[in-house]
């Protein structure tokens, strides 16, 4: 019988694509479920299922300069944008717990991945002055923010206020 994968340790890589902007390129996830590799588009109406055992997927995407408005702020579910840098520690380590976040939350969450080095004019337009720095989008409106690494703990609480006032 084979074992579920630990859900922070999520197979999320991208996939091969055409599409002109290399940060709207679909991802692939393992399924937290059957284990199976899902081909997840960027941006699309609805959210993602497993196609083999049609479980929700953790919806988690890379997202730049080009592609943001249609990757997050037109998101049909609640967009967590993770403003990051490869060189930063905090980002690295806040990093697995977003994604177990969006794992938690298949299927009611976008996890959106901006590298800000990589993204300069989204930096500027959010005035993003420290990272990692982490958003909310509901609708194409930022309703929540933070600056700063903080534990898993005031993450998720910081997270489920922040979807608990979008939806009043």
């Amino acid at each position: 019988m084979a074992e579920k994968q630990a859900p922070h340790r999520l197979l999320i890589r991208k996939a091969a694509s055409t599409v002109e902007s290399p940060a709207a390129e679909p991802t692939l996830i393992k399924c937290p479920n059957c284990g199976k590799t899902n081909r997840v588009p960027a941006a699309a109406a609805g959210h993602p299922r497993c196609g083999n055992c049609r479980q929700d997927l953790p919806w988690i995407v890379n997202a730049g300069d080009i592609d943001f408005a249609t990757v997050a702020e037109q998101s049909p579910v609640p967009a967590l944008i993770d403003f990051w840098a490869a060189w930063c520690g905090p980002c690295r380590m806040v990093s697995p717990v977003l994604d177990k976040l969006a794992v938690e939350r298949a299927g009611r969450i976008k996890l959106v991945k901006v590298d800000v080095d990589r993204a300069p004019q989204l930096s500027l337009r959010f005035d993003v002055q420290a990272i990692p720095t982490l958003m909310v989008i509901v609708g194409g409106k930022v309703v929540a923010r933070q600056a700063g690494a903080a534990p898993a703990a005031v993450l998720r609480s910081w997270l489920d206020e922040a979807l608990a006032g979008s939806r009043r």
